[in-house]
């Protein structure tokens, strides 16, 4: 695949025309609708065996390869009777695609979002998935679960596609996380075995092969408290099929004396040890209640991960990436109305719907652009496509990384799964 980027007066035709490729081959790729208009800024995915690059002023041989992260003698394989020191201005070069390296790719499922469509979601990505984190399971603070009905579709459509289910428990209670719930679990040892209890008892009823623990909102007082309790799970587990997986949801922190209840709950390098692996929360930078910005903004993104790195071993982290955006109602007050969310092709619809272009922050390397409604009110939207998702990819890449997850599945992302293929070899377990 080839990412392009929709300049004034591009159609359909005339892409496929300059990659001398079928237009059927572009809609296909993309999922378009052949009779919507082009939106300038959108990405579109080019079904193409390599990339087609088109020399630039300064463009050197070296520079491409480290560009594309090839080869310069592959380069120079590709493109034939090349003279490298005789580069054109407008001439287009052939870069091949690079190995494929293979990773752990996770995706959460909320069943509450989803309803019955949720394993129709699991069956049309499930190729592209290693795990699937069904969320969740709510710990109580009498140490009793409540359980998740409807599951069991969900388990089977993901063993349909050789995809992993792990059980995500959660102090998540009347729509929030709850300090009270944990504190309460995490200081009394006879709740926690009666919650590791019943969890190991669901997980053989239905076919789990992992327990995902999501406790958020634990404050300094349960830090110690947690790592206990995470070392009591996994013996738990291992002690009862060593092939029983123990992984974690940890808050998106780049310092180990990080302020807030969100954070200093959050052992990094303790729990690290503990864990078969941890997903990283590397988004809600932008969040529906705050001010517009990018959701995961990756110079945001890469701080966290620089930090990770240095507590816990590469092997066990999975970053994590949003399949949503936001749209704000501007201007934003703190406290007042909430964004709404949307996903991928949502932001490309309402740039079309009220003709804007689409522009990119090369900072957080992540699209936006504004509008004004109906009601003659300006909106602000952020969201990913094609270029913000492989700038993750590249640094999933570049740092060795285990592999990512996706907070959540939901929303249509066709470029997103076109792009991991592109990308990865997905790891498949079961």
């Amino acid at each position: 695949m080839q990412i392009y980027v929709v300049s004034p007066g591009d159609t359909l035709f005339s892409i496929a025309r300059s990659y001398n490729i079928p237009v059927n081959e572009i809609i296909s790729a993309n999922k378009l609708n052949p009779s919507d208009q082009l939106v300038v800024g959108q990405t579109l995915f080019i079904p193409i065996n390599g990339t087609v690059h088109i020399i630039r002023p300064g463009d050197s041989l070296y520079l491409i390869s480290k560009e594309y992260n090839v080869p310069v003698d592959a380069i120079l394989r590709a493109n034939g009777f090349l003279d490298p020191m005789d580069l054109q201005v407008g001439m287009r070069l052939f870069i091949p695609s690079e190995p494929k390296t293979i990773v752990d790719v996770a995706a959460y499922i909320d069943p509450a979002i989803t309803g019955p469509s949720s394993p129709r979601y699991v069956q049309e990505v499930g190729d592209n998935l290693t795990y699937l984190n069904i969320f969740s399971y709510h710990v109580n603070a009498d140490g009793t679960i409540t359980p998740l009905v409807g599951d069991e579709p969900i388990i089977n459509a993901a063993y349909s596609k050789k995809v992993a289910p792990l059980m995500v428990l959660t102090n998540f209670s009347e729509g929030q996380f709850s300090i009270d719930i944990a504190t309460a679990i995490l200081n009394d040892e006879a709740l926690q075995d009666k919650v590791l209890d019943e969890a190991i008892k669901i997980m053989k009823e239905k076919g789990y092969v992992g327990l995902d623990f999501d406790f958020e909102y634990l404050g300094a007082q349960n830090r110690q408290a947690y790592v206990d309790f995470l070392k009591k799970a996994r013996q738990r587990l291992k002690a009862e099929d060593e092939r029983y997986i123990l992984s974690v949801a940890l808050a998106p922190k780049i310092r180990d004396n990080q302020i807030g209840v969100l954070y200093e709950g959050h052992d990094y390098e303790a729990i690290g040890k503990i864990v078969d692996f941890i997903f990283f929360m590397t988004y809600e930078w932008g969040w529906s209640g705050g001010p517009p910005r990018a959701v995961s903004p990756i110079d945001e993104v890469k701080k966290v991960m620089d930090y990770a790195l240095s507590k816990v071993p590469k092997e066990k982290i999975m970053m994590g990436i949003p399949l949503y955006g936001y749209d704000w109602t501007l201007p934003y007050v703190e406290g007042g109305k909430f964004a709404k969310s949307i996903g991928f092709m949502d932001g490309v619809d309402l740039a079309r719907k009220y003709n804007r272009q689409i522009q990119y922050d090369e900072k957080s390397q992540a699209p936006y652009f504004r509008y004004i409604d109906e009601e003659g009110k300006e909106h602000e939207v952020w969201f990913e496509d094609g270029r913000s998702l492989q700038a993750k990819f590249d640094l999933v890449k570049d740092l060795g990384l285990r592999g990512f997850f996706y907070w959540v599945l939901a929303k249509d992302a066709p470029q997103n799964w076109e792009l991991v293929k592109d990308n990865f070899v997905v790891n498949k377990i079961i």
